[in-house]
């Protein structure tokens, strides 16, 4: 390609909204544009990156027998409401009417469409084990899109779709995804971790979560250096410190006149803060299909952890959580501030975490303002509606398997995985005839990988002080040839030689054929980041040669013209095999 031709430009400048390096540069480069909040244009650069993406995620599907399909993004109203996620899924799911008046769904995902394929496709169990896949834009009306490519409404997703009679199908199938996104990963130029996490809306017993580590990411990660444990916070675990046992002391109400905060009231009362309970005020959204209705949960921690809502939302069923008003903590016969379990409403569900459960002799609120109870014990002056682990895990607790501290990192989320099980076959009546005649629904996974995710966290991982720098199995052209001079000096000719040469070599070539000076020509070379440049100049041409640059390195090398295109071919072959070398097998980790 000609940058002559070329249907974009680089900018001098990012917009001031790019606030991230790959959003910066993926403008600047000119490799994307917006057009609305989580709304993009991939321009020729970016619609060759993302292609390259597609192209290693089909050749590792195709590899452990994914077949492709294609699903469509307007999706029929009813099967969504087959499974309930019509009525479960908040405003995130875009619905609207066709013009006959049948509602719609704009896909944010295609359980629901696969599944309706599989109850019409799939009879009996000589067609299992399956896997079906398809690489299609999704439309999910997020909030707060952020960060470029890396949180969007729009987007494209390769999802696939595990088939099987058993569980013991469906584990071979998890575990095949589970390296071959590694080896997409790695033949990216991404070395991400895989950590366990919720399986959310998309329900069923297992997930995992890839995890490219970045101080941008918005998920907290808890990870073990001893043993290896890896979790997202929504579901990390750890082990509690055990109380120190005592036996239960008489019920005391005390004056804390402005106390408010579970830190005020352990300084107040000279105690640590492990020996209050906290109490947090929820209202959960339970109930499936149209059958949703409200409940106030009161839920209670120990003052020196914090509530994680999603162990919390888990616990009680709630598809939705959201804080409670002040009027609705009043109605209960609590008090703001001054909260407790004991003595509430009979309605409320009282989810207790685990280790309130064991700890004896808490400070927890009287529900009276400027009042606090001294020697609360679960069981005796409360019940509890429920006792689960809904603790936040911090850095720093003791890991759940082996005890040594964890340590938090942020991390950016390029795929999944999911355990579906009959979540959707179920719901759905897609099922199979087993070998003895009987119908079984069929057991189901899914896995999902973003490639504009992907696209971004390459721009957010491989990038230094001057621009992009793209690994060669996703650059969108492996070659930048640049001629230099005045008319007249040869260097043109020259350069139009070569880049035909190369092209017939099968090598992907950006010529800078601009009539631009040299400062513009190399800071745009560094900028867009192709992995090798070839520059022809007049200094170059009096030995009858050409200069070589990798992209990672600073020094450069003159190469005879003659030998070029071979020089050229052997450059690429070795990053190639670099990134070839990243690809291994990669334990799993349940």
């Amino acid at each position: 390609m000609r940058m002559s031709k070329l249907f974009s430009s680089t900018l001098r400048e990012a917009p001031s909204e790019a606030q991230v390096a790959s959003h910066q540069l993926l403008l600047r480069a000119g490799f994307i544009r917006q057009h609305a909040a989580g709304v993009f244009s991939a321009l020729p650069f970016g619609f060759r990156a993302a292609a390259k993406i597609e192209q290693i995620v089909r050749e590792e599907m195709d590899r452990i027998d994914g077949q492709e399909i294609k699903m469509p993004v307007v999706n029929p109203a009813e099967v969504w409401q087959e499974t309930g996620r019509w009525y479960g899924i908040g405003a995130e799911l875009t619905r609207f009417k066709d013009r006959t008046e049948r509602d719609m769904v704009l896909a944010m995902t295609h359980e629901e469409i696969v599944t309706d394929l599989i109850r019409q496709e799939i009879h009996s169990y000589r067609q299992l084990p399956a896997l079906v896949y398809h690489i299609q834009t999704k439309w999910r009306d997020d909030p707060r899109p952020r960060a470029g490519l890396i949180r969007v409404r729009e987007f494209t997703m390769k999802d696939s779709y595990s088939l099987d009679m058993d569980d013991a199908g469906l584990d071979r199938q998890y575990r095949a995804h589970y390296q071959a996104y590694f080896n997409i990963y790695h033949r990216c130029g991404l070395t991400p971790i895989a950590v366990g996490s919720d399986t959310g809306m998309m329900g069923g017993s297992m997930a995992h979560e890839f995890m490219v580590l970045t101080p941008i990411g918005e998920d907290t990660l808890l990870l073990c250096t001893g043993c290896g444990y890896a979790a997202n916070r929504q579901i990390a675990e750890f082990r509690k410190p055990k109380a120190h046992a005592e036996p239960p002391r008489p019920l005391e109400k005390v004056a804390t006149p402005g106390v408010t905060t579970i830190e005020d009231l352990a300084a107040f009362l000279d105690i640590p803060t492990s020996r209050t309970a906290k109490a947090v005020f929820m209202i959960a959204t339970i109930g499936g299909e149209q059958a949703t209705h409200e409940r106030f949960v009161f839920a209670v921690v120990r003052g020196d952890m914090a509530v994680n809502e999603t162990k919390l939302a888990n616990a009680v069923q709630a598809s939705e959580l959201r804080p409670a008003t002040e009027a609705e903590i009043r109605a209960i016969g609590a008090e703001p501030g001054y909260g407790s379990p004991v003595g509430i409403a009979s309605s409320v569900l009282v989810v207790v975490d685990d280790g309130v459960a064991t700890s004896p002799n808490l400070v927890a609120g009287a529900n009276e303002a400027s009042f606090h109870l001294l020697n609360v014990n679960a069981g005796r002056d409360f019940s509890p509606t429920l006792v689960s682990d809904i603790a936040a895990a911090q850095e720093g607790d003791a890991c759940p398997n082996c005890g040594a501290p964890l340590r938090a990192e942020r991390g950016v989320e390029v795929g999944n995985i999911f355990k579906l099980g009959t979540r959707y076959s179920g719901a759905m009546g897609a099922t199979f005839v087993d070998e003895e005649g009987g119908e079984r629904p069929v057991i189901m996974g899914s896995y999902g990988i973003g490639i504009g995710r992907v696209l971004a966290c390459i721009a957010e991982t491989h990038h230094d002080e001057y621009g992009l720098i793209w690994p060669v199995t996703v650059a969108p052209y492996q070659v930048h040839l640049i001629t230099l001079g005045p008319e007249g000096s040869g260097a043109q000719e020259v350069a139009d030689r070569l880049y035909g040469d190369l092209l017939a070599a099968g090598i992907e070539v950006l010529y800078d054929d601009r009539d631009r000076s040299p400062g513009i020509k190399f800071n745009d070379a560094d900028l867009i980041g192709l992995p090798l440049r070839i520059t022809i100049a007049r200094r170059g041409l009096e030995q009858d040669a050409c200069e070589l640059k990798l992209r990672t390195e600073k020094e450069r090398a003159f190469v005879p013209l003659a030998q070029a295109v071979a020089t050229t071919q052997d450059r690429l072959a070795e990053l190639r095999s670099a990134v070839d070398a990243l690809v291994v097998e990669m334990p799993f980790k349940a």
